[in-house]
């Protein structure tokens, strides 16, 4: 018999919450009076939509990132739909398209200018006609590009391409009519190739979205779900929902077999839904409950115990719906490594809260940020729409990285393969042997290299001086902020002078080579 011992260790034991202060939030935000259980609230790096309460019709604001504090009342809004906005999600690969959907039972999606909102928006870019009542839901596709699924409350999920011209689109790629009721939840696993559900039939459903067929099929009585969620590549599905004795609860499913639930965990006696959030780059999975103002947090291991309670963030503000920042977008020189926006409608307020782990220095911690998922699509729609599965394409979020491209599942030879071997009438005549070929060979690789740095730096004193980032950023206004600026003026500083250095290093070595190569050809 083994011996477990009673606590664990985890480099996230100790993360905590921090709200941050009244000026670094959004005021007199006029937040929706909607009863749908969504999140009302979408984040990217550059902005942040809200779903607002607007007479007439249905509208949503979106505001720059760092435009905090008090919100002007007749601040622009994006104000196309004839009904109640319910979901809105930004574009994963385009920060600057967001697609919504409504009571009207139209899906729209939307270009937002680089600049600020000057005027209201009312003419969207594409307008999404095919179901017959309201849509409640939409999920971008989470590796291939342009790949936009909808769920209606006609029972139908719907598949669309938005890689066309058209300003109107009436037929999706494929209908899925696999459900019974009014579909709650959808979540995709890694790569984009299953598709989970929840149902109001308090079924679970697995579902492969191109053949358009149930895998799986969870029927379990004493669970009723509410949320569904892959967790990453674990093979493993959670849900939120409530017990018999209408408990809220939460419970951890097998992807290869949903009979029954690995473990379920009653949280407490409260009514209202529970949204559940995994971020797979620390295993860590946050409870976020609709009218509460705590955040739990948990970690998820392969093996039993399989779910770890770490922390509670508690607040005595109630959250409406939530929103959460993409990995790219987080503070890494505070160690932050998940930020919620609370949205809290009796302050009119939207509120950040960060996840930190804390640590003494300021610098990059490479432990807590592994590759993540980056904002370049891995597939293009035709390619997964015709059978093809690729994982996400991965960055490292430390500053001044580039992306990283995961492993695909179907590889295909790459041009650059076929080289052939250069011919002698090209080598001063056919007259230098094979080892001073090779050498030249050596110095023009070093030579491309150099250039291919060069050229990088150029690229980044570009993105320093002209980038959208640095306009956006206000000045500094507290002590605090100065400070992390410094720092990430003297982190920047230490890395031009390593690349400096690197480069003038590798010239004293192309000198000597060629140097060598003269004196070795009778040249010099």
């Amino acid at each position: 018999m083994s011996w477990h011992p009673l606590y664990r260790s985890s480099k996230f034991r100790h993360v905590y919450g921090k709200a941050a202060n009244k000026d670094k939030c959004y005021d007199c935000v006029p937040i929706t009076l909607s009863v749908h259980d969504n999140h009302f609230c979408a984040v990217n790096p550059h902005f942040i939509a809200v779903v607002t309460e607007c007479a007439g019709g249905g509208a949503f604001l979106v505001i720059p990132i760092h435009q905090t504090g008090k919100l002007d009342p007749h601040y622009p809004k994006i104000c196309g739909h004839k009904g109640n906005v319910l979901d809105i999600k930004w574009n994963p690969f385009n920060d600057f398209v967001i697609a919504s959907c409504s009571e009207d039972a139209t899906v729209k999606i939307w270009d937002i200018p680089k600049h600020f909102l000057t005027r209201n928006i009312t003419s969207p870019n594409k307008e999404l006609l095919g179901h017959t009542r309201r849509v409640g839901l939409i999920e971008w596709h989470p590796t291939a590009s342009n790949i936009l699924f909808s769920s209606g409350y006609d029972y139908k999920i719907m598949i669309w391409n938005l890689d066309t011209e058209k300003a109107v689109l009436s037929n999706p790629v494929k209908i899925l009519e696999l459900h019974k009721d009014v579909i709650l939840s959808m979540s995709f696993n890694t790569d984009g190739s299953l598709l989970a559900t929840a149902c109001r039939d308090r079924n679970i459903r697995l579902i492969d979205p191109r053949a358009g067929v149930v895998l799986q099929e969870a029927s379990y009585k004493s669970h009723r779900v509410n949320k569904v969620l892959f967790l990453g590549s674990m093979g493993k599905l959670l849900s939120t929902g409530t017990s018999r004795w209408n408990n809220r609860q939460i419970a951890l499913w097998d992807q290869n077999d949903l009979s029954v639930p690995l473990m379920e965990e009653d949280l407490d006696g409260s009514s209202g839904i529970l949204f559940p959030f995994y971020d797979s780059d620390t295993h860590m999975l946050y409870i976020v409950g609709k009218g509460d103002g705590n955040i739990r947090y948990y970690e998820i291991s392969p093996e039993k115990p399989y779910l770890n309670y770490l922390m509670e963030y508690r607040s005595p503000l109630p959250q409406k719906g939530i929103g959460i920042m993409p990995k790219r977008g987080l503070e890494v020189s505070a160690c932050e490594i998940f930020r919620f926006y609370k949205l809290i409608p009796t302050k009119s307020l939207v509120q950040p809260v960060s996840m930190i782990v804390p640590r003494r220095s300021e610098s990059y911690q490479e432990d807590i940020y592994p590759l993540t998922t980056g904002a370049q699509p891995a597939l293009t729609a035709q390619e997964w729409l015709h059978g093809v599965n690729k994982g996400p394409l991965l960055v490292s979020l430390r500053p001044g990285s580039g992306a990283v491209n995961s492993l695909p599942q179907f590889l295909e030879p790459e041009p650059f393969l076929k080289t052939t071997a250069p011919s002698h009438s090209q080598d001063w005549g056919g007259r230098i042997p094979l080892e001073k070929r090779q050498k030249q060979s050596e110095v023009q690789d070093s030579r491309n290299q150099l250039n291919v740095e060069e050229t990088w730096l150029k690229k980044e004193q570009m993105r320093l001086s002209n980038g959208f980032d640095i306009f956006e950023c206000p000045p500094p206004k507290t002590e605090n902020e100065l400070l992390q600026m410094f720092y990430r003026q003297q982190e920047e500083i230490r890395r031009l002078r390593e690349l400096v250095n690197q480069r003038d290093i590798q010239i004293k070595q192309l000198d000597l080579e060629l140097k060598n190569i003269c004196k070795d050809a009778g040249m010099c």
